[in-house]
């Protein structure tokens, strides 16, 4: 394998037209097929985004000979098919999140990534992003002290309801699967470890998927984390790592700026009756500004390709998917929703 990536698309959404975008602007990936079930709309989104070849299907898409990976963004039901038919025809595979319905699924998907000599990772681009690994690496050498408390938000209103995809039942939609799995995902990083405690609270949509959740993650380290999200209201979409010596705010933590990410690590002022000691206390707020130096989408396929050429870890490794997919499956049967 070369250190380049050619990659099909499977699905013309919006999310595929964000990944088409970042890899034309990817440092060493290039796009080579699209599929979909629509020929003609299969065609439109290749003249949109000079891809070479538009395919009338998923199969002759994840077939393409020219191409060496596969972007599925499909419905949250199909991403365990396609992953592995793709994977079965000799492609590495980036697949959106969630990455399946179920923890079986999932493990599956990762036995069959095994079986065939190729590369899957689950699509949280946020993990590729330099702010990300900045802010672990920052937590990591102690800038907070120990990590107590992890506060996650995502959610937004979405306008055209009829037809959308996250809330048809059938199609594993909702808010957890959506946008909450990313909030599960940014409690699991942070707290280094597996909850052995989860409690939701949520609402329904008259579709019948949940629109609205929130939640408490308990660790058997002691860290404790919140989150809330959902499709059907507005909210700042800030998150936070606490620690016993300070905290980190994250402002853009999902989709955080090419240029001019910022992330503060911030010390509350200490109770008068503890002695501040000899040493100056340290500045109460640090700002600091990380540059991706690339598109969001677009570092995520090259942090694919990374991994794929053996240069880097995955960015969202098997352990990780596994971790997300078992808390996901217990949130859902909470709400009714799992299968």
């Amino acid at each position: 394998m070369s250190n380049s990536l050619t990659w099909s698309i499977l699905g013309t959404g919006n999310i595929a037209r964000q990944f088409a975008i970042g890899v034309r602007a990817s440092r060493r990936c290039r796009l080579g097929a699209v599929g979909s079930r629509d020929g003609v709309k299969a065609a439109e989104f290749a003249r949109a985004h000079a891809i070479p070849v538009a395919h009338a299907s998923y199969e002759a898409a994840i077939a393409d000979p020219t191409c060496d990976a596969v972007y599925v963004s499909l419905p949250n039901t199909l991403h365990y098919e396609w992953t592995i038919r793709a994977l079965k025809a000799g492609k590495h595979v980036l697949c959106e999140k969630p990455l399946a319905t179920s923890l079986a699924q999932a493990q599956e998907m990762f036995d069959v990534a095994r079986q065939t000599g190729r590369v899957l990772i689950e699509g949280f681009m946020y993990r590729a992003h330099p702010m990300t690994h900045e802010i672990v690496r920052q937590i990591d050498a102690g800038a907070i002290g120990d990590v107590r408390l992890i506060r996650a938000s995502f959610c937004f209103k979405v306008g055209k309801q009829t037809g959308n995809i996250r809330f048809e039942p059938g199609l594993a939609g909702g808010v957890l699967m959506d946008v909450g799995c990313y909030c599960v995902s940014f409690a699991r990083l942070y707290a280094r470890a597996e909850p052995t405690t989860i409690h939701v609270q949520h609402h329904k949509h008259e579709s019948g998927v949940d629109d609205l959740v929130v939640g408490t993650l308990g660790f058997p380290n002691g860290v404790l984390a919140t989150f809330s999200c959902g499709m059907v209201a507005h909210a700042d979409n800030t998150s936070s790592v606490c620690g016993s010596e300070g905290y980190v705010e994250i402002p853009v933590p999902w989709k955080p700026p090419t240029v001019g990410a910022q992330y503060t690590i911030g010390r509350s002022t200490p109770p008068k009756m503890d002695s501040p000691g000899s040493a100056p206390p340290p500045p109460p707020r640090q700002t600091f500004v990380v540059d991706a130096g690339g598109d969001l989408y677009g570092n995520e396929a090259d942090a694919f390709a990374a991994a794929v050429a053996g240069e880097a870890p995955p960015f969202f490794d098997e352990a990780d998917s596994l971790g997300n997919q078992r808390v996901l499956d217990e949130m859902r049967r909470q709400v009714g929703g799992g299968q």
